[in-house]
């Protein structure tokens, strides 16, 4: 065997010895002054939750990232690693990419570019320009698609994923970027459920809590309203036996006339279906997301008002 084919080797079998032993062969491992400087000294929050804050980061090369705190308790390296892996293997159009994380003073997880900020930014700040309706569908129906994605499609599937305008990212075309996505619980165990689906024929409380969270996003979608703040108004106006004395009053002034009536009316039969599977799950995720990209039709018994069909 030459000096060449012995050099190879060694090298192959380093690589291979780093692709199995962590997630750094495939992750930039950030510093954690690197990360401070680029948050601002970690100033510049974008939400904050029960398993730690989202900051905004600009780094030196002037791109702007997510910088997620992984804040749960009694996590051992192992599994802070094991969590890293995990997301860094997640891949869809529709779900912030993992590009780093830093274990200093902090345990850090740096997502991928989020030119746009969050939504709830766009939703709520006079000075930047108006989401239009075509947006607002598209970031919906995208948001759907990646929770189809996570429940059903991930190793191991991802039950742990908070849906709200805080969480979700735009990047620089508009694309919806789920960012709030995790394997760990509050105390440091791994997320399973076992035996459990989100398929069609089989629900349970995890899949209803999060088609719960997609209707109230939707509604903040059409509304404007903000569904963290003031929840319990939203809830209570899409129970109402008749929306359709309501709407008017109830869409996002930043919309003004622009919006198509008809696609108002299903997405909104939408939003309902979400909020009533809160206490009784009889929808699921992939049929939601199918009907958002129109291959399904919504049940007729889920009419949103007797006398007036909204689909």
């Amino acid at each position: 065997m030459d000096r060449f084919t012995i050099k190879f080797r060694r090298l192959l079998l380093a690589w291979l010895h780093r692709s199995r032993s962590g997630p750094v062969s495939f992750l930039r491992r950030f510093s954690y002054k690197e990360i401070k400087r680029a948050t601002d000294s970690f100033h510049r929050i974008f939400y904050t939750n029960s398993r730690g804050a989202a900051y905004k980061a600009r780094f030196q090369d002037g791109e702007v990232a997510l910088v997620r705190e992984v804040q749960t308790l009694n996590v051992k390296k192992d599994a802070f690693y094991r969590e890293v892996q995990l997301l860094g293997r997640l891949h869809h159009r529709h779900l912030l990419a993992l590009r780093g994380f830093s274990t200093g003073r902090k345990r850090l997880l740096v997502f991928d570019n989020i030119e746009n900020g969050s939504l709830k930014e766009h939703l709520n700040d006079p000075l930047k320009t108006p989401l239009n309706w075509k947006t607002r569908l598209q970031i919906a129906t995208g948001v759907a698609a990646a929770l189809e994605y996570l429940l059903l499609f991930s190793n191991p599937p991802i039950y742990h994923v908070s849906i709200s305008s805080s969480s979700i990212m735009l990047d620089e075309n508009f694309t919806a970027k789920v960012s709030d996505v995790g394997i760990l619980s509050s105390v440091g165990n791994y997320v399973t459920v076992p035996n459990t689906s989100c398929s069609e024929d089989r629900m349970n409380q995890h899949c209803s809590s999060i088609i719960f969270q997609l209707g109230m996003l939707i509604l903040e979608l059409i509304t404007g309203q903000s569904s963290e703040e003031g929840g319990e108004d939203l809830i209570e106006w899409i129970q109402e036996s008749c929306l359709s004395s309501s709407v008017d009053r109830m869409i996002d002034p930043d919309l003004g006339n622009n919006y198509d009536s008809r696609e108002l009316k299903k997405l909104l039969a939408v939003a309902r279906l979400c909020i009533k599977t809160k206490d009784n799950p009889t929808f699921s995720i992939p049929q939601i997301s199918r009907y958002l990209q129109k291959k399904v039709d919504v049940p007729r018994q889920q009419f949103l008002c007797p006398q007036v069909s909204f689909i």
